[in-house]
């Protein structure tokens, strides 16, 4: 490598894992897959993300927080009493890594809010509201995760010890994404680390939103505030906008975030270009820009997606329910060494992955979604 270069413009490695069918996966696993890109890294942050972790609190909204110090604690418990109703508060079970030093005080609560203070205004708007307020009102306060049966654990270091400090090993979930962050253009702190999340959105992320700007910008339109210090916070918000507020199909979110270009768009057929330039003027402000290879993560599954010209490495798998994105192969090859199907998605196309088990529960809402892509794409999209 020149000695003129300065900084590595493509790192942070990325790895996500589900089983189709909703079956546990150990913790170990991601560790495993996640430690073996440990060059994409530089020990400024590591993180993961797990679903189906607390199937015994699966009804109540599981925020992960962490303290400064105990004044902030305190004033975030007392808000958090205030608006809900706290079945625990403990501390998130860790254990000593020689090379994880001066972390913040890492709690758990698990809560529903007060019908007396939703006031008509919806369950999961309230808890954004919740969030929202703990990040912004109260100094050395952050919530890194807000969800249902899920949580996320990340801070400064490499992530196989990010890891090991939370003792991930100890726990199960059907979807794990980890993350290990080679920050260029932010800090590396505990807040900053990734993944980011809002309700059961998580995002992992190895690239740079250069559109960073008019994107926070458009959110705060509707409520959202970031206030972390990096980039990859907006799209965690833009993904809970466009389909838990907006209604849009994963698919089409990610059209709206990885937008074809125009002069693609001109050599559509009629209604799609009539389609997609309306989509383009509408959600302009939601369009990312930038190199970028995400991870998105939720209750029902996961989506990977890549920039519009593919600046940032992503690579899929199979192997019979097993589902895997990852920024290489040999993460991937390092937990399943054999799969049925390896494939390098097109740039700007997502790889949408969805829970059996989701499909079943409500098939109204995904034949829905399905003809109302027919009808954007055309007949033959699958």
């Amino acid at each position: 490598m020149s000695q003129f270069y300065e900084k590595d413009i493509s790192g942070c490695g990325i790895i996500a894992i589900m089983n189709e069918r909703g079956l546990d996966i150990s913790g170990e696993l991601v560790m495993s897959a996640i430690a073996s890109m440990r060059e994409r890294a530089n020990g400024l942050g590591g993180g993961f993300a797990a679903y189906g972790i607390y199937p015994g609190y699966r009804d109540y909204y599981a925020f992960h927080i962490m303290f400064d110090n105990l004044q902030a604690k305190d004033e975030t418990e007392a808000l958090l009493k205030t608006r809900c109703f706290l079945e625990i508060g403990e501390p998130i079970p860790t254990r000593p890594n020689r090379n994880i030093t001066n972390p913040p005080l890492l709690w758990r609560y698990f809560l529903k809010p007060k019908e007396e203070c939703i006031n008509g205004i919806g369950e999961e708007d309230f808890i954004v509201g919740v969030v929202m307020d703990i990040n912004t009102m109260i100094g050395g306060a952050f919530v890194a995760s807000s969800g249902k049966n899920m949580g996320v654990f990340k801070g400064v270091g490499y992530p196989e010890d990010i890891g090991d400090f939370f003792r991930l090993d100890e726990y199960e979930g059907y979807i794990w994404t980890a993350h290990g962050r080679f920050p260029t253009n932010s800090q590396g702190w505990w807040g900053g680390a990734h993944p980011f999340s809002l309700l059961d959105w998580t995002v992992i992320h190895n690239g740079e939103i250069s559109s960073y700007g008019i994107n926070k910008r458009y959110l705060e339109h509707f409520g959202y505030r970031c206030t972390l210090f990096t980039d990859t916070e907006v799209m965690a918000y833009l993904f809970d906008l466009l389909i838990r507020k907006h209604g849009l199909p994963l698919e089409l979110a990610a059209k709206v975030i990885s937008a074809p270009f125009w002069d693609e768009i001109g050599r559509m057929e009629e209604k799609q270009r009539l389609f997609f330039t309306v989509l383009r003027i509408v959600y302009g402000s939601a369009l990312v820009n930038g190199p970028f290879a995400v991870v998105v993560g939720h209750t029902h599954g996961m989506i990977g997606l890549n920039d519009r010209i593919k600046l940032r490495p992503l690579i899929a798998a199979r192997d019979g329910d097993m589902l895997f994105i990852a920024s290489e192969d040999s993460a991937i090859r390092e937990i399943c060494p054999h799969p049925q199907k390896v494939w390098m998605p097109r740039a700007g196309e997502p790889v949408v992955c969805t829970l059996k088990s989701s499909i079943q529960e409500d098939s109204s809402l995904w034949e829905r979604n399905r003809l109302l892509r027919q009808q954007w794409f055309g007949e033959s999209y699958q």
